[in-house]
């Protein structure tokens, strides 16, 4: 019964948060499947302009039928397309057809060739992973990129196309929204720029309606991805670069929306910038890995082409107020703190129990890090990365600070409140609280302050109610080397040719060996400091030696 009513628990204060479109959308799901019908074949829209593909992935088809995804190797005479022993990630990236213009993609015209006719004497429509809405808007996207630049199309790849453009229109992804709906309306856009005649223009209409709502929705006044997530960010900053420039290429695209597009784009770059490591590399915040977006030098690169470029430059102190991030640099430290809700509440798929936790460079070398991600699915390890043990965080009562549960779900979470900055040439004072442990017995609060000066960062954390067990978790780049001494509450940090010291007053350490993964499908050793709470009072600090 116990477990019964947890689950009921879950999932009710899960569902309180959808939007109603997302309910309707997924009843409808159920209950109504559309029926594929083939789109009668359509002219080409006349292309004036040639295509310019300036970010190029690094290619995934490494041999005539062999791929390399996430950091995984197969051969598609081996597992076929939907073979449910692979992570079904690894089998989307096999439909997108990312390589189609990824580096070097004309040394590997002749295997694209085969390819395409192979997926579409092998995929029938509508079915499987091959077909759904989200594959197909990405794949759609690739294709016509493939053909613009002047490729020559194998036999039927035009009249698979237009019927998989045909079969998205009517499989809109109502029931998710967020960076899927977007990716949605781009392919239609796409399709509806390439193709011409009246399906094609009813593709555009769509795609355009729905591109100018979600700019709206999910790009925040600071110019954030609402997700919250530098990845996702990252991957609809060159979403809405490719529009603009598509916009360029047929004119298919009214001129207010392409001007509205420039202005989220240059949003875009200033947070693009804000969230990224002196490295420039992307910081790990909910979900995010290195090598799934473009990186950060290539979307400048890439919006630079069009014209378009972030005009502010970096301060000492960034807040992104609507996003919930703060970034502090001070002498050589950098910190990025997040102090943000877990995302949008109808959506909160990619969020991780993240709370008040950081990460923190000295010059370039990363110190702190956020564990990261190696995989989506509903495997034990997927919850453990989403969990707050995972960031540089507190937990209390070996809970998690948000209900994160399932592989993308989040049923009750908390809010972060009392957000104080205060700064001076030589100082940063940053506070806040969140209620996320609120749902426990005695309500506890978690109130974290970070004190910044050119040689010192003090960490003070406090907790405010009645609580079992509090855990502070810090988690180290590998590349760093830390020693803890024999007192268990000093030691030592090298980070390149730099040594830092730290002092904890209010708790003792352990040092234990954990796992960093910054990529999809890779997990590297590194290690953590676990500070077990003897008061409610923490202070960790940090002094350059």
């Amino acid at each position: 019964m116990k477990m019964l009513l947890k689950k009921a628990s879950l999932y009710f204060h899960t569902l309180r948060y959808l939007k109603p479109i997302q309910i309707g959308a997924r009843i409808q799901k159920k209950i109504l499947q559309p029926r594929f019908k083939p789109v009668k074949t359509l002219a080409l829209r006349q292309q004036p302009i040639q295509w310019q593909q300036v970010i190029q992935k690094t290619p995934s088809l490494i041999g005539p039928m062999r791929f390399r995804f996430l950091n995984e190797e197969h051969a598609l005479d081996e597992i076929g397309w939907d073979d449910p022993k692979i992570a079904k990630l690894w089998r989307y990236n096999l439909h997108y057809f990312d390589d189609l213009n990824a580096q070097n993609a004309h040394e590997r015209a002749a295997w694209h060739h085969d390819l395409i006719k192979r997926w579409i004497d092998e995929n029938l429509p509508a079915k499987r992973s091959a077909w759904e809405p989200y594959t197909t808007s990405l794949r759609i996207v690739n294709w016509v990129k493939w053909l613009m630049v002047g490729n020559t199309a194998p036999a039927d790849m035009m009249q698979s196309l237009a019927d998989q453009a045909g079969w998205l229109s009517q499989n809109l992804e109502h029931h998710i929204l967020g960076n899927h709906l977007f990716a949605n309306a781009k392919a239609l856009i796409f399709a509806g720029s390439f193709f011409q005649g009246e399906e094609a223009e009813h593709w555009l209409e769509v795609g355009l309606k729905i591109l100018a709502h979600e700019l709206d929705e999910q790009i925040l006044g600071d110019g954030g991805h609402f997700e919250l997530s530098p990845m996702y960010h990252m991957i609809i900053l060159e979403d809405v670069l490719d529009i603009i420039q598509l916009g360029r290429v047929y004119k298919t695209v009214p001129e207010d929306t392409c001007k509205k597009m420039q202005y989220s784009a240059e949003q875009m770059l200033h947070w693009m910038d804000v969230m990224a490591h002196p490295d420039d590399q992307i910081s790990f915040f909910n979900d995010t890995a290195f090598g799934i977006a473009a990186k950060n030098e290539h979307l400048r690169a890439y919006a630079q082409t069009l014209n378009i470029k972030n005009s502010k430059p970096l301060q000492p102190l960034e807040h992104l107020e609507e996003s919930g991030y703060i970034r502090a640099h001070m002498g050589d430290w950098t910190a990025l703190i997040d102090v943000a809700r877990i995302g949008p509440d109808y959506l909160p798929g990619h969020a991780h129990a993240d709370q008040l936790s950081f990460e923190l460079s000295h010059g370039t070398k990363r110190i702190f890090v956020n564990s990261g991600i190696s995989g989506y699915g509903l495997s034990p390890e997927r919850h453990r990365q989403r969990g707050t043990a995972a960031h540089n965080t507190i937990e209390l009562n070996g809970e998690n600070s948000a209900e994160i549960w399932s592989g993308f779900r989040v049923a009750r979470r908390g809010q972060p409140y009392g957000l104080s900055i205060d700064h001076n040439e030589s100082s940063f004072e940053i506070s806040s609280s969140h209620n996320g442990y609120k749902r426990l017995r005695g309500g506890p609060i978690h109130k974290r302050n970070w004190s910044i000066s050119a040689n010192e960062i003090t960490i003070r954390d406090e907790i405010v109610g009645v609580y079992q067990s509090a855990l502070s978790h810090l988690h180290f780049h590998p590349d760093t080397n830390i020693t803890l001494d024999d007192d268990k509450k000093s030691g030592s940090i090298q980070c390149g040719k730099q040594l830092i010291k730290f002092e904890i007053e209010g708790g003792v350490a352990l040092l234990e060996t954990s796992t960093y993964h910054p990529e999809f499908g890779k997990t590297l050793n590194n290690q953590k400091l676990i500070v077990e709470l003897s008061s409610p009072r923490l202070i960790f600090r940090l002094r350059l030696s």
